[in-house]
Order: C-alpha cells, then structure tokens, then sequence
C-alpha cells in the first residue's frame, strides 16, 4: 500500500513539471496504474490524484489534456463517492466556462464518468447521487439559452445518460421534460435535434403521466401550428418518439394520425417528408393501432411517390427513342444538366414516402391482394424515377413485396393451397412484362447503383415465380452482357449480374437459353480470368449451370454444343491447375470441371485424361478432396459413360482409406462414390481392388451412426448383386455387425429397408458360405437363447418387428424356404415349451408373411391365434392381435367374416380384435375393402359407445381410416352422427376425423375443408372430454393440413381461447388419508388448447391477431406447471416470429419469468418438486434468453431492470450462462414437435 502511494506522489510532483512531455508521461503512467484491477489508494492520494487530474484538464496542453480525461474514466469506480460528486462538480462547472476548449473537454469527462458509473441495479447509491448532481446543473445549463453550444453539450450529455440510467432518474423526468419541451422551438434546428433525440431516451423509462403530459403537449402545438418550422420539429419529435417506444404511443395514435395526414397536404416538402418519416415508424412500431389508416397512409404515399414538380416525364419516351438513333454522349449530359435544380427536395418526399410503403408491404402480410392491385403498378411505373436514392428506395419495397408473396409455407400440400394463396401470384406473373418494359434499358445505364437495384429486384422475381422471365430472356440479356463486360462496372456489379444470372439459368427450363449461349459465354468466361477471386468463384458457379443447359442429357434436345467447349474448358482447367488460389475458387473450379465432364466428356477427345489426372491430385490433398469425391461421383453416373479406366487403379485404394477418416460428410461422399463406381464401372475393376475397400466396411455398421451404416449397406447389395464372390469372403465379419444392427432397439426406416435388401441379395448370391437356413438361425438366435424363465421380452420390442421384417424378406426371396418356415413357426407357437419370446416373434413373422400371402392353407393358424388371445403375456396377446390383422390383408375372404363374427360374440377379446380389425383396414388397399364396408360401419357403430377409452379410441380410428375408404359416402354419415345424445358416441366421430387427416394430398381433402367448421363446433360441446378431443382434432389439422382450418379461424378462436381459462368449478379436492389433495379436472383440455395456439404460430400466424393471442399467452404464464412449460416455449417462438408485439407487451410478460426464476422450493420438499421447479426455471430462462435477442429489447427498463437481477443472483446467472452454452451448441431454431 504504501509503495503505491509513494509511486503515485512521485507521478503527482512530475506533473506538475513545466515540460510538458514530463506531464504528459507521468499522467500516462497514472493511467496504467489506474487501469490495474488491484490498485487501491488511500484518503490522501485519492484527494490528491483528484486535484491534480482536474487541474491538468485546463492544461495548456492538448495532449496532456486528452490523457487526464481518459485517467477519469477507470478512476470512477477506484475513489470514494464524495470523490466522484467532486469530479462532476467541477466538470459542470466548467461545462459553462467562457473558454470552448476548456467545455469540451469537461463535456467529454462527463460522458468517460457517466459511462464508467456502476448500473443502478448493483446496488450502490453512488450512480443514483452522481446522476441527480449531474442532471440538475445540466437542465439548469440548458435552460438558459445563453450559448447555443453549451446547450448541445448539455442535451448531449443528458442523452446519454437518459439512455443508459434512465430509471435512476425518475424522481428527475418531471423537471427534464420541463427543460426539454421549450427546447423544441429554439432558434436553432440542432438544438431541436439533440433535444427529439434526448425525448426518445425519455420515454423509455418515464412513468405513464409523464408520457401522456409529453403527448398532450405535442398534440396541442401540432394543433396550434403557430409556424410550419416547429410544425415540422414536433412531427419529426412525434416520430422519433414512436421509433424508440412505439409500444406506448399506440392509445394516442387515434389523434396524432389526423393532424399529421392534414400536414401532408400543406405545401412544404420537409415538413412531408418528416409525416412520411412519423408514418413508417407508427406502421413498423404499433401494427394493430394503425391498422384503421392503412388506407389512407398508403393513398397519401402513392400520391407523394410521383411527387416531382419540377421535371415533365411526359416527352421521355421520345426522347430516349431519339437518343438510341443518335447516341450522342453530349446531349444526354445537357439534358441532365437543365433540371439540376439544387433547390429542389422534392425528391425527399419521394424517398419518404416510398421507405414508408416498404414498412406496410412488409407488416402486412394480409394485405397483398390490395398491394398487388393498387401498389404495384403504382411502384412499377415509377422504376423510371431520376433521383438515385429514391429509386433505390423504390425497388427496396418492390423487392419487399415479392418476399411477401413468397410461399412461406412450402409444406401446405399443393392441393390444399391452391385457389386462395395463388391470387397473387397469378397478379404478379400478369406484371412481369411490365417489370420487365420498365427495366430492360436502365440494366445498360451509366449509373451502378440502379442496375444493382434491377439485378436485385430481378433476382428476386425469378425466385418468386421461377420460369415468369422464360418470354423475357431476349431483353436481359443484353443487360447482364453489359454489365459483365463494363471495365468501369464495380466488382461488386459483376458480382450481383453474375448470381441474378445463376438464379436465372436455375429457375427456368434450358431451351430459353439456347438462343443466347453465343452472347452470354465468352463474358462468362472472361470473369472466370477475373483476378478478383469473388468474381471468379460466382462466375465458374455460373458456368456450371451454364453448362447444364447447354446439353440437358434428361430430355431431348436440338442445341449444339460442341463449337463452345473450346470456349469454356481452357479457362475452367486453368482455375483447377492453379493451387495458389482461394479456396472457395478451387472448390467451384472442380466442381464446375466436373459437371464439364459429366454434361460434354465426349467432345473433349485428348483433353480428357490429362484432366482426370488433375483430380487424382486433388483427391491426395486434404483441403479438396470432398469435392473432389463429390465431383468423380457425378462423372461416374455420367450417361455419356466417361472412361475412367486410367484412373481406378489409384483412386480406390486412396478412396478406401477416406472411410477410416473421421470426417463423417467425407464418409457418407466416399460411399456413394463406390457405390457408383462398381455399379458402372464393374468390368474395369480387378477383385483385389474391390477386396481392399472390402476390409473398411464392417466398422462402418454401428447403430451409433445409423445413416452411414444405412449407406454402408447399400453398398455392400450393390456389391453382392455385381461381385458375389468377393462378399462371401468378408460376409463372416459383415454379418456380425448387421445382426448386431437388427438386434438393436434403434434401427428403422431407411436402414431397416437396406438391410433388408442386402440379405435377399446375399441369399440370391447361391455362394455356399452363407445360405437361408444360416442366415435365419443367426437372426433368431438370440430369441431362442433368451430360454423360457422369464415371461419379459429378451431383447426390445423393436428388435422383434426388425428380425420378423428379415425373415419375411428371406422367405419371399427363397419360396422354395418359404412354406417350411412358416410351419416352423406356426407349431412354435403351439408347442407350450416355446417362451413368450418366441411367439410374439412367431406371430410378427407370419403377420408379415400374411401380409402379402394367402396363408388360408394354413388350417390350425385361426385357432392358434385365438388361443394365444388369452396367453399370460401382454406382448404375445398384442402380437396375436397384429398378426390376426394382417393374414387377414392376405386373405379377407376367409377371415374377415371371421374377425367380424368374433367382434361381435366375444366381449372379453374386444379390445384385441379390434386391433386386427385396425391391421385390417390400414394396410387393405380400398378396392378390395369396399364389399365389407356397411358391415365394419355397422359394427363399429355398435361400439362407438362404449366406456373404455382405450376401446373408443381404436374405434374411432378404425372408422377415421375406413372413412378414407369411401369419402364421399361415408364422411356425411359422420356428420349427422354429431348430433348423437351420448358424449361418448361424439367424441369418437369427432377422433374419427382427427384419424382422416394426415400430412400427404388425400382425395378427402375438398370434402373435408367443406364440413370440419361442424366437427369443430363441438369445442362448444358440454362435455369436457369431447372437447378435449375437439381441440386435438383441430391440433391435427393446424399441423398437418393448415389449409383446411385458416378460413375457420375467425370463428374458432373464440372457442379456442375460451378454452385457456382455468374453470373454478372443475377443481376439487381429493382427501388421500391425513392430507388434502387438490385435482384440476380441466387441466388436460387447457393443455390441449394451449398446445393448439403453438401449433397455429407455425401454420397461421398471418391469420391470427397477435395481441389477443398474447393476452391469453400472459394468463398461461401464471398457470398450472405442465402450461406454464408450454407458454414459455411459446414466448421464445414468438420473440422471433413477432418480435415487435412482444416488445410492446414487454412489461407484463416479464413479471411471471421474473416470479419463475425466482421462487424457493420449501426445505423439506420431496426430490420431484426440486426438479420440477428446476425444468420450469431452465424454461423460463430460455425464454428470457429469447426475448434478449429481440432487437432494442434493452431500451425497456423492466427487461433492463430484470437481467441485471439475473446478473447479480449468482444462481440465475449460472443458469442463464448454462442456457446460452446450450443453445449455442444447438441449431438455430429450436422448436417443439407436438404432432
């Protein structure tokens, strides 16, 4: 401590030298000594140090001067709170000095302390005591008015310290907006300024009646317009209010649009432009207050946007006509040079309004039949306007509204979007040729910055509508020629033609091309020489697709191709030979080579191998070889059958030792390549070849990476189909891990099916090694080595389904095998000593047997199966059941009657049989199913009462899918059940439809868009259960098939939201010995319809009022557990669906997270409530996590005052920290899968 002081005094005494260079590097070592973390100093040196800093900011010095305001910054948070008041009084005190060096450099000390203060929220009263010091002298200094830059120092400051301790100040927003208002109509428009600007941090955080006081004041002088000079500063105030808390200044829109749609029509172009400029921030800031002006706002912009008093367009067309006759240079200089008329801002508002059209294109989703109709043609017209900026602004909102009329859900089936959704394309597509006129010649005009605009405005539409510009090609092309060859084109210009014309080549069909290829080629070729590497990597882009369309080898065509190859080889081989060239060009140049060889390989003759060679280099380097793997893959499945022979020999052995890599995409690449490479080319391979990649496979089957074993045993059949006798070599240690595959619980879909497809080829290989009889004891071995004790499954369930699928596919590939197998099994499940094991395996191999074939020779299997109906077992009971169900699909006639008869007369064995009866249904194709269908109804009527749930429910789907049967009859028949007296009978119709839906085209579809308003009228129903069943339906439709619903919203909502509510009468208590017990009778419906809001946000967020719908979200918050995990699942989706109506409702949603986080669980509290509240604070922390990254969220001081809570409980911030780990470890959108 001591050393310290004494170092420091001895840096204090060298300041006060007379050389200023000593001043200036003691001050400088005073700086490193402050910034040192352990520094602490005593009374007396603070004081000093104090003095002596405040002293050297009046040095004569310049440098010494900007050293000392620095050393305040990090001496803040090292002295005493007194030390600090002390600073700033001296620094406002010479803030009003007469010497201007002397108040800027105290101006700029204020701004070091103010950002160096401690947040409020850490506690200490220092900020709150500095700031209130601060903030009087500097409403006292701005108040004056004696020197205008004093002032804007002063509002300056005051800014900054409103935006970063705002709440700090409230006890002082009353006397700052009483500083602030006069402000507005000082003399001087920069004070105006800095004064909106300092209003907007106001607002944030000042209370309701200061705000209301602010908006009252505006509207009265807005009303008063004593000139249009502060006319003008109170728009743009009002305006800058909105940008920065749009959210409050809603509830007074009502007033303030009037007065500002009449100012638009006074005759001065600033004050325009600032209404424009109010219009676009109320539209982007308060959506829902200012939907009743849509209408008018956007008249007014549509009137302002061709706003040009002072230029005629009239005489245009004639005189661009005269200009390409005579192309003279001068003249268009001249012309341009009469209207320079720098007086003239009309063009502002031109700006203005078209900024603000882009901000409704963009929030208006619901809209775009209306913008098609009037705006579009409207922005069209005006592509010709003269001003740069604007015109940039102008093709920004065109662009807009064609990302609007994207399809944003690819997923709505084609035939469920169709009619309504297809309008505006439709529009669209009838105003291409008119983009189209308007654009063509301003691609060859001087000016980049608007051919930038075109090309991007292009590009979009060719995404939007792909194949619209097919009719339009002629007219580009001459553009995009332009634009590549133009030397005083920017690298950026070139690169914007050349991804329009990547967009353009991809999106529509070769032929269009064909007339074009001579114009287009050589400047394509040229960028590939570009020494600018960007340039170069889009252009081999661009002749790859090129390349495509100049010989599609899927569909017969006309073009020649041959005269251009000598054009466009030499340039792409010189890219591939370089290897000292960026990357991304190495990639794309053999990549692009690749599809070179693959489209055109026959007209490269001697040029061929020497380029074949080149990739076996790039095959050895590690940084190309993906892409090279790629690029040899694609020429292998080549039809014009490139010979590859000179290359083989040496790229298999490197290609078989990419599989003992651990890159996994190098795996999966390398795979398919062999794969292709033995399929096509398999006279050229020599068996030593082959057996060396042969040795690399057996790791590559472990059911921790199902997809690259899935690829590896693809492989390994195309091998057994072309080399059988290699396979038989290694088949011992393959085998091993495939059946460790089969006995897995995992294995699924694709990887099942190939290995499926492997063993009937390695069955159909006759190579002795491994026959049927073999390969069937291995895969059941482990069933039968499970022995009888136990009467639980062995391995899991899955495993079962697996081996019976492989055994199936075993005997269909050997029907010789067939009949003696299925023998086999039927007596195993008839002997007694077989072990539960193996009959459910029994029962799911003839199920998948019976399946396909008749198996009504099979006399005792009836019997057998019934008898099994009554096993000890539950898992041989429902494999009975299963197998039952699917000899029936192989033989109705038989056992169908049969499976009906029993429904009927056995009671006990309902639930089973009915199961069958599912089996039956499911998988029997309609034709073959339709004599039976009146008795399944009848008979399912029977049942759809009953009052098992379990039952009901399998009834229900039996009839959902049998409905599919035969729509038209039977889906009326439905409806005219929902009239039935027993709640039973209706909740089973309406799970019935919920069974109908599903997420692929169904004939269905029409006739159930028309009738599913009264299946879901039944969320009105009395009964609790069948609304519950209502809302799963209605789930199932917002997720599979959100056609069918978006229309019905209007009167769905209502019910839906209905359902949200906690109902006071559906709780009870329920006396468990000593204790009370509270049970929530409607809690399973709330969830549902809690679950069926999330499922909306991603199916019909456009259809939905959003705050409605987070006011029911708000009431989730404070529910039951199981809701309040999904509210706040909901709230991260919304924050980045609906960022903006999230902020305005900020505040309340920030009281339930805040109470969430911070509950205590009671001591003594059973480990499940620790754990519970546990899951429910990770949740609501990832919410919170979510609204962070909402833009400007920060500016709200709850949400500011909330993560400094966090930061400062050591158990939320290490929550907080583990949530923000997680989700940087996991892909960007998080969401919850409910279907």
């Amino acid at each position: 401590m001591a050393s310290v002081s004494y170092h420091i005094s001895s840096l204090l005494e060298k300041m006060t030298s007379t050389d200023k260079d000593f001043r200036f590097m003691a001050t400088n070592d005073l700086m490193m000594e402050l910034q040192k973390d352990s520094i602490k100093l005593d009374e007396d040196s603070e004081k000093k140090v104090v003095k002596m800093l405040l002293k050297l900011l009046e040095d004569k010095n310049g440098e010494v001067q900007n050293l000392a305001v620095k050393c305040l910054g990090p001496l803040v948070g090292k002295v005493k709170e007194y030390q600090v008041e002390t600073i700033v009084d001296t620094l406002c005190a010479n803030m009003l000095s007469d010497k201007e060096q002397l108040r800027d450099i105290s101006s700029i000390g204020l701004k070091t302390v103010i950002s160096e203060l401690p947040p409020a929220a850490t506690g200490s009263t220092m900020t709150a005591n500095v700031c209130k010091k601060i903030t009087a002298q500097l409403t006292g200094a701005i108040g004056k008015q004696e020197d205008v830059s004093v002032q804007l120092e002063a509002l300056d400051i005051l800014s900054d310290m409103l935006s970063r301790l705002g709440g700090t100040l409230y006890s002082f927003h009353s006397s700052i907006l009483t500083c602030l208002l006069p402000q507005l109509t000082s003399p001087r428009l920069a004070v105006r300024k800095r004064a909106i600007i300092a209003l907007g941090h106001l607002v944030l955080t000042c209370s309701g009646s200061i705000f209301s006081e602010l908006t009252e004041h505006l509207l009265a002088e807005l009303k008063r317009n004593e000139s249009t000079s502060t006319t003008r500063t109170y728009i743009q105030c009002v305006a800058g209010i909105s940008r920065q808390a749009g959210h409050r200044i809603g509830e007074h829109l009502e007033k303030i649009i009037p007065l500002i749609v009449q100012y638009c029509n006074v005759d001065d172009d600033e004050l325009r432009e600032y209404c424009f400029q109010a219009f676009e921030s109320f539209v982007r800031r308060c959506p829902k207050e200012m939907d009743p002006h849509i209408s008018s706002v956007m008249g007014l912009c549509l009137k302002y946007i061709t706003f040009d008093p002072n230029y005629n367009y009239d005489n245009e067309e004639e005189e661009e006509e005269m200009m390409e006759t005579e192309n003279g240079e001068d003249e268009e200089q001249e012309s341009d040079d009469e209207y320079s008329d720098d007086d003239d801002i009309s063009w502002k508002v031109r700006r203005a309004a078209a900024k603000c059209l882009e901000a409704i294109v963009s929030s208006r989703h619901d809209l775009l039949q209306d913008f098609y109709r009037t705006l579009s043609p409207a922005l069209i017209s005006r592509f010709k306007e003269r001003e740069e900026n604007v015109k940039a602004d102008i093709f920004n909102a065109y662009i807009s509204l064609l990302k609007q009329t994207l399809p944003t859900q690819s997923w709505l089936p084609s035939s469920g979007a169709s009619g309504k959704d297809d309008v505006p394309l439709t529009m669209l597509q009838n105003q291409v040729p008119n983009i189209i006129k308007a654009l063509h010649k301003q691609l060859k005009e001087k000016s980049i910055k608007s051919r930038q605009g075109c090309f991007s405005l292009l590009t979009e539409l060719a995404s939007v509508l792909p194949g619209c510009l097919a009719d339009h090609i002629p007219a580009l092309i001459p553009g995009i020629v332009f634009s590549l060859a133009d030397k005083s084109s920017s690298s950026t210009m070139r690169i914007d033609t050349l991804s329009f014309l990547h967009v353009l080549l991809c999106n529509h069909q070769p032929e269009v091309f064909h007339p074009h290829v001579k114009a287009l080629l050589p400047s394509v070729v040229t960028c590939i020489g570009d020494p600018f590497y960007k340039i170069t990597s889009e252009a081999l882009l661009v002749t790859q697709q090129l390349v495509k369309v100049m010989r599609p080898l899927d569909k017969p065509y006309t073009f020649d191709a041959k005269p251009y190859v000598k054009d466009l080889f030499p340039g792409t081989l010189k890219r591939l030979k370089a290897a000292d060239i960026d990357q991304e060009v190495k990639e794309r140049a053999i990549s692009c080579m690749g599809q070179i060889i693959y489209n055109l390989g026959d007209h490269l003759s001697t040029d061929l191998q020497p380029t074949l060679k080149i990739f076996l280099e790039r095959l050895k380097n590690e940084i190309t070889r993906l892409t090279t793997v790629k690029a040899l893959t694609l020429i292998a499945s080549s039809p014009l059958k490139i010979d590859l022979r000179p290359i083989l020999g040496e790229s298999l052995p490197i290609l078989a030792s990419f599989l003992r890599k651990n890159q996994r995409a190098l795996k999966l690449s390398t795979l398919n390549a062999l794969d292709i490479l033995v399929k096509n080319y398999s006279d050229s391979l020599k068996p030593a070849m082959i057996e060396a990649v042969l040795t690399e496979l057996p790791v590559l089957i472990t059911e921790s990476d199902m997809h690259v074993s899935q690829v590896t045993i693809m492989f390994l059949t195309t091998l057994a189909k072309v080399y059988p006798s290699c396979i038989s070599k290694i088949s011992g240690s393959v085998l091993a891990e495939i059946f460790q595959l089969v006995h897995s619980p995992l294995l699924q879909g694709g990887a099942l099916n190939a290995i499926i497809d492997f063993f009937q080829a390695l069955v159909l290989t006759k190579t002795a090694a491994v026959g049927y009889p073999e390969l069937v004891k291995q895969l059941t071995a482990p069933v039968y080595s499970s022995g009888s004790a136990g009467a639980s499954l062995a391995l899991h369930k899955q495993a079962y389904h697996s081996i019976a699928k492989c055994v199936a596919a075993l005997s269909s590939a050997c029907p010789k095998e067939a009949p003696a197998t299925v023998n086999r099994f039927v007596q195993e499940v008839k002997s007694p000593k077989s072990s539960p094991a193996v009959q459910v395996l029994a029962f799911l191999f003839l199920a998948e047997v019976g399946r396909s074939t008749n198996l009504s020779a099979q006399r005792e299997l009836r019997a057998v199966i019934l008898e099994a109906f009554s096993s000890p077992s539950e898992e041989v009971k429902s494999a009975a059941s299963y197998a039952l169900g699917n000899v029936s699909v192989g033989s109705l006639k038989e056992y169908l009657p049969f499976v009906l008869k029993e429904i009927g007369s056995q009671p006990k064995r309902q639930y089973l049989l009915l199961h069958s009866l599912k089996e039956v249904i499911s998988c029997s194709p309609a034709d073959s199913l339709t004599p039976y269908v009146e008795d399944i109804w009848a008979l399912l009527f029977k049942h759809c009462e009953c009052a098992e749930e379990g039952t009901r429910n399998v009834v229900a789907e039996c009839l959902g899918k049998l409905t599919l049967v035969n729509p038209a009859e039977l889906l009326p028949r439905l409806r005219k059940q929902l009239s039935a007296g027993s709640p039973h009978a209706r909740s089973t119709v309406v799970t019935a439809i919920k069974f109908t839906i599903t997420d692929q085209p169904q004939p269905i579809d029409a006739l159930l868009k028309g009738c599913i308003g009264d299946f879901l009228q039944t969320l009105q129903d009395p009964d609790l259960n069948v609304r519950r069943v209502a809302l799963a339906l209605f789930n199932s439709a917002a997720h599979n098939k959100p056609s069918l619903i978006r229309d019905l919203l209007n009167s769905v909502l209502p019910s839906l939201y209905n359902e949200t509510k906690v109902r006071r009468e559906l709780i009870r208590e329920v006396e468990m010995g000593p204790f009370k017990h509270t049970v929530d009778d409607g809690l399973d419906v709330r969830k549902a319809a809690f679950e069926c809001m999330y499922t909306l946000l991603e199916s019909c967020l456009d259809r939905l009022d959003i705050y409605d719908y987070l006011n029911h979200v708000e009431d989730g918050l404070k529910d039951h557990y199981d809701i309040r995990m999904l509210t706040f699942i909901m709230l991260a989706r919304l924050s980045v669906l609906c960022p903006s109506a999230v902020l305005q409702r900020l505040e309340r949603l920030i009281e339930p997270l805040r109470a969430t986080c911070s509950t205590k669980v009671k001591a003594g509290s059973v480990k499940q409530e620790f754990e519970k509240q546990d899951e429910l604070k990770r949740s609501a922390m990832r919410a919170v996590a979510a609204l962070l990254t909402i833009p400007e969220v920060e500016k709200s001081p709850a949400m500011a005052e909330f993560s400094s809570q966090i930061r400062s409980s050591p158990e939320m911030a290490s929550l907080f920290e583990s949530i923000q780990k997680d989700s940087a470890s996991l892909p960007a959108s998080e969401s919850m899968d409910m279907s």
